[in-house]
């Protein structure tokens, strides 16, 4: 046969992993180096070449896109149809395996998936059940705990609460949601995973039916897969089959997801005859970017190596901006999109990524302030997030008691014991006699059980307590205090994860957003009163359709497997981008420059990088210093924008904190110190004289923060 129609649009590192002899390989498969072209003319040449049959190929993914995508092209290639193939993603597959395997895997036949909203009603319906409080357990938590078992191949029976009573109640909450799903007949995302796990575990003779059907296993993104689909890629694999997997160690972004970085050096313990190819050539971005994104990736230990190159030009340096404040950042950015455009660009080429949601609320207000259609990519605008929306909610419930639609948002949210039943007869009452659900509230106490009674009354003295005591207050201290004493913040604490580590730095900007609105020309309205029209007005404009051409905005994480000709990757400061919670812990801190590398190998002619000397984020004025990633990248391939007028010192030169024994206002390295709004912590680091001199704080409940000295209002412990 002649191979060459196959091989020849492929370069020397590619045509060596798709030609690689039957036996389990790795592909490290560098950003931009055509690694879903690699594994579809491996599944050609298996079919083609090898004379495999496709019946006993099965092809793996993480999303449905990917797949789709994965299975088009191979029809392409093979000409015909891809339905003897296995392809799809790890859910779709384990769910096609039980629907044929259903009495074996212990389920009903008609047994339906729950997804992530039903799963967390379910919790919450068991928790109710067992007259549990459901503010100490709270549902989203322990839905993740239970997700996260499960994602290590778990079972209740398995786990051990070592004289945790917290940990002990969480696993009888996992034994109780497991049985009530069975009764049921329901399963969810967890589960179906699992569950094929355990189908091929426990069934022998199963297991090595499919053993023999599937000898060819490819796997894409394996750098993030968890545990339990690792252990399922070694089930179906066992000792004959041939895996071949695609996957990037310097792309791991999504460990508190539950993605294992160490499967790639697994894999190579458990295959120990395994061939692995490197694709290094990259089509996507400049020479210049590329030895940046290699300089920083550099710093990371336990690489498997690899070093991306390009055959292309050598492009424009990288450029970094030092903005002075969060809105000269966003203004800076405004203007180079206005520049790209006018020469012709796009906007839609144009993205800009920042490692918080909550950054995103200053850039918004630069674009409609510019007129510039942008949209915000997996995700809504700041306005829009359910977060905002609660406390914006109590706002207006504090303003206008009249307000319908904010007490029925916010009047159970926490979670605070008015149910539906309750708020059937407030409703009632509001209908019979035309008046505001407020008002219906308070006639109707009298109506309701005791313990309905007291909840609601309760609720109605928040809002009136917290109207009371912010009269007066500034608008930003309104803000902050309606958030802190309504639960809503601590509501969104109890959340596991990254999502709930956004949703409370999206209220904390909120503060931010409060404190940096303009009162001046409010006119007759209180600020209040103008704030809550603002937010209303910014919510409901700005955000370009899908088919518009816009500027593209959005989180590191979301911009994973895209890339755009201008990219400004923004937000590049100690305690933001490396994380404040990433500081002190080696792992943690490797993922966040794992993560700063996706965001510089997004970029395809043009990146610019930048940072503010002031940031007012989450309701606080800090003066962070440059990231420790920016040092890292090598210096021949930035270029600063302009000379940084304000400054004392070049980006470049690693900071000279002060000797110990040169205390400032009181203040020494190691000392324990309180903040009025931080709480305790330890100073790490101090620089800078007199009313410059800045203080590095690692406080116990916050993490670390830069502040000036001067305004700290540190108390020495």
């Amino acid at each position: 046969m002649d191979l060459s129609p196959l091989l020849d649009s492929l370069n020397d590192a590619q045509r060596q992993a798709v030609a690689a002899p039957l036996k389990p390989t790795l592909v490290l498969a560098g950003a931009g180096s055509g690694k879903t072209r690699v594994l579809t003319h491996r599944v050609a040449w298996l079919v083609q070449v090898e004379n495999v049959s496709p019946h006993s190929i099965l092809a793996v993914t993480f999303t449905n896109k990917a797949a789709g995508e994965m299975r088009s092209r191979i029809e392409a290639m093979l000409s015909l149809p891809a339905a003897p193939l296995w392809v799809g993603t790890f859910h779709g597959i384990a769910h096609r395996l039980l629907r044929m395997h259903w009495r074996e895997a212990g389920l009903p036949q008609a047994f339906q998936i729950l997804d992530a909203e039903d799963q967390q009603r379910s919790v919450r319906k068991l928790i109710k059940s067992l007259n549990l409080d459901e503010a100490r357990w709270v549902p989203k938590e322990v839905t993740w705990f239970i997700n996260a078992q499960k994602d290590e191949g778990l079972r209740p029976k398995h786990l051990k609460a070592d004289g945790d009573p917290t940990r002990e109640q969480l696993i009888r909450l996992y034994a109780a949601y497991q049985e009530s799903s069975d009764r049921a007949g329901v399963i969810d995302f967890a589960e179906l995973l699992l569950r094929v796990y355990e189908l091929w575990r426990d069934n022998p003779d199963l297991a090595a039916h499919y053993r023999a059907r599937f000898r060819h296993v490819l796997v894409d993104e394996f750098q993030d897969t968890n545990t339990v689909q690792y252990k399922w890629l070694r089930e179906v694999t066992g000792s004959t089959g041939i895996p071949f997997v695609v996957g990037d160690d310097d792309q791991s972004i999504y460990g508190w997801r539950g993605a294992k970085i160490e499967n790639l050096h697994q894999f190579r313990r458990d295959y120990p005859d395994v061939q692995m190819f490197r694709l290094e050539q990259n089509y996507r971005s400049t020479g210049n970017i590329l030895a940046a994104a290699n300089g920083l990736i550099a710093q990371n230990s336990g690489r498997l190596g690899k070093n991306l190159w390009t055959s292309g030009e050598k492009g424009e340096p990288v450029r970094l901006y030092s903005a002075y404040n969060e809105r000269d950042e966003a203004n800076f950015v405004v203007e180079r999109i206005r520049e790209w455009t006018s020469k012709g660009g796009n906007r839609r080429d144009c993205a800009i990524l920042y490692r918080s949601n909550a950054q995103s609320r200053a850039f918004e207000e630069a674009m409609l302030a510019a007129r510039m259609p942008y949209r915000v990519y997996g995700g809504l605008r700041y306005f829009e997030r359910a977060e905002i929306k609660d406390a914006l909610a109590y706002l207006r419930l504090m303003f206008n008691r009249a307000d319908d639609a904010s007490f029925e948002r916010v009047v159970n949210l926490p979670t605070r014991g008015i149910g539906n039943k309750t708020l059937d007869t407030v409703r009632d009452y509001a209908r019979a006699n035309a008046c505001p659900l407020w008002q219906a509230a308070g006639a109707t106490l009298t109506q309701l059980g005791v313990k309905a009674g007291t909840s609601l009354h309760a609720f109605l003295a928040l809002i009136e307590r917290l109207d009371k005591e912010t009269q007066g207050l500034a608008l930003h201290e309104q803000v902050d205090r309606v958030i802190e004493q309504s639960g809503v913040i601590a509501h969104h604490q109890k959340e596991k994860g990254e999502r709930g580590e956004a949703r409370v730095e999206n209220l904390e900007e909120l503060v931010s957003a409060a404190r940096g609105f303009d009162t001046e020309e409010t006119g007759d309205m209180s600020p209040l009163a103008a704030f809550l029209s603002h937010a209303v007005l910014e919510s409901g404009e700005g955000q370009a359709d899908q088919w518009e051409d816009s500027v593209q905005m959005m989180t590191l994480h979301s911009a994973k497997g895209l890339e755009f000709p201008l990219v400004f990757l923004c937000g590049l400061e100690e305690g933001l981008f490396p994380h404040q919670r990433s500081a002190t812990d080696p792992a943690r801190l490797e993922e966040e420059r794992r993560l700063c590398y996706v965001g510089l190998t997004r970029a395809m002619q043009k990146l610019y990088l930048t940072y503010a000397e002031q940031r007012r984020l989450h309701g606080v004025d800090s003066y962070g210093s440059p990231s420790r990633f920016i040092r890292e990248l090598p210096a021949e391939t930035l270029e600063e924008v302009r000379p940084r007028i304000q400054v004392s010192r070049p980006v470049f030169v690693p900071r000279k904190p002060m000797m110990e024994e040169e205390p400032v206002a009181g203040v020494k390295l190691g000392q324990r110190v309180r903040h009025g709004k931080f709480g305790d912590g330890i100073v790490l680091e101090l620089e800078g004289q007199g009313s410059h001199a800045r203080v590095h704080v690692n406080f116990e409940r916050q993490g670390a923060k830069w502040l000036m000295l001067a305004y700290a209002n540190l108390e020495p412990l």
